[in-house]
């Protein structure tokens, strides 16, 4: 936002621009951030912000890394084959984690086939996998009825939809001649927004109907984990982790969060 107004306000008095163009003509948003602390850090605090960056990448990458290899060895070889030695385990972790890398990098021209712009990509990419989680999770803590199976069955649906509306972004954006269907205007021509809707409540009714069709969770199940089951020493439990610092401390990041949006609009 604070790249977007200076770019504006370069434009206005008279300037190419504050922002790199691409060669097509339009603004590069990727470029805003780096933008901002190529031009108008000094020196010394550039090189901080970029050590700072490289090491929020490195962490944010080892943690995925860890965190996938560990899901696959543990969760998934591991029940399969109980009895294999720790020392094995660590050599498919590590072979998973390279894989896992391949992968990534075998993924970055599909990312290039979504769009030109990262945050369009990332929004994009969100937008097909968010509703099927957030279906199984909003009801899972709102309503009592809700079973495992139905959960599951709502992230499948989710997932299996958020596959296909993605392989249909990647297939007409890379298609010079497309004929009109009923499956191009469901999973293509909708916007991401109202498609991410649509999609989220589908996975709620495929949650709901599941959930009624099998067994209900008893109640030592769901224990403090949906809303109206918590106990009374769990609720005073939660009242007493935050105190009125707490409140004061949201209140100013929130009315900080609204002066910028306010300030940039």
């Amino acid at each position: 936002m604070i790249a977007f107004a200076l770019h504006v306000e370069y434009q206005q008095n008279g300037a190419a621009g504050f922002l790199p163009v691409l060669a097509n003509g339009a603004v590069n948003a990727d470029a805003a951030f780096p933008t901002l602390v190529s031009k108008l850090l000094p020196a010394g605090v550039k090189g901080l912000v970029v050590c700072g960056i490289l090491a929020a990448l490195m962490s944010s990458l080892a943690s995925l890394f860890n965190s996938s290899a560990m899901l696959f060895t543990i969760d998934f070889y591991k029940r399969f084959k109980p009895e294999t030695p720790e020392k094995k385990l660590v050599i498919i972790g590590q072979v998973a984690t390279v894989v896992i890398v391949v992968l990534g990098i075998l993924w970055i021209p599909i990312m290039r086939s979504v769009g030109d712009v990262l945050y369009a990509y990332l929004q994009e990419v969100q937008s097909v996998l968010a509703p099927g989680i957030a279906a199984a999770f909003l009801l899972g803590i709102t309503w009592k009825r809700a079973s495992a199976k139905g959960g599951m069955w709502g992230l499948i649906a989710g997932l299996v939809i958020g596959l296909t509306r993605l392989g249909a972004k990647i297939y007409y954006e890379n298609v010079a001649v497309v004929n009109d269907s009923l499956f191009k205007t469901v999973f293509f021509d909708i916007n991401w927004l109202f498609f991410c809707g649509w999609m989220f409540l589908f996975c709620c009714a495929v949650v709901f109907v599941v959930s009624l069709f099998t067994r209900q969770p008893e109640a030592t199940q769901i224990q403090g984990l949906v809303f109206g089951t918590a106990t009374p020493e769990q609720k005073a439990a939660t009242r007493a982790s935050w105190n009125y610092w707490d409140v004061i401390h949201t209140v100013i990041i929130i009315a900080i969060t609204v002066a910028f949006y306010i300030y940039f609009w």
